[in-house]
């Protein structure tokens, strides 16, 4: 079975927009590897936290900041599909 991928996020922070965009890039580049991805308002205020089948990858509050969608990827990218070459996403070497 392929991974679900779920973006909970704080609808009362307007973080729903940030929330859907990361989702297009996901599904844009790995189209082949997700089931899908969830797009889930929290009823916990500040909340934006990425889970990949309900283990979670990254939580803005323990981060003390936002992901950059090239992070995202590569996190997504060591879980789902640990052999994929993200072009100019991938980390350095």
């Amino acid at each position: 079975m392929k991974p679900t991928i779920a973006i909970e996020y704080c609808p009362k922070c307007g973080w729903m927009l940030r929330a859907a965009y990361m989702a297009q890039e996901l599904l844009t580049t790995f189209t082949d590897e997700i089931s899908g991805v969830l797009l889930k308002p929290s009823e916990t205020g500040g909340t934006y936290i990425i889970t990949i089948n309900e283990v979670q990858v990254f939580d803005r509050k323990e981060m003390g900041r936002f992901p950059e969608i090239k992070e995202v990827k590569q996190l997504v990218r060591d879980i789902v599909s640990p052999e994929k070459n993200l072009g100019h996403s991938d980390k350095s070497s």
